[in-house]
């Protein structure tokens, strides 16, 4: 078994209902493309406001993932 290597991308999920949610969605669609995620780091957190209200949340992430085997 080899050393784990990790490679770190930066993305920001978004979500109308929550943080959580926010988080669950960039996960999600990074998933549609990287293989082996093995943790997710919140970077940074922020709303839109839209007429004196939150519209959407972003959620800036850092996902890590194991690159494969050669």
């Amino acid at each position: 078994m080899s050393a784990h290597i990790y490679k770190k991308i930066e993305i920001v999920g978004s979500s109308q209902t929550s943080i959580e949610d926010a988080v669950n969605n960039a996960v999600a669609k990074a998933a549609e493309s990287i293989r082996h995620i093995r943790w997710v780091e919140i970077v940074e957190t922020r709303c839109h406001v839209e007429d004196q209200k939150i519209a959407y949340w972003q959620v800036t992430v850092k996902i890590g993932f194991t690159l494969d085997d050669n």
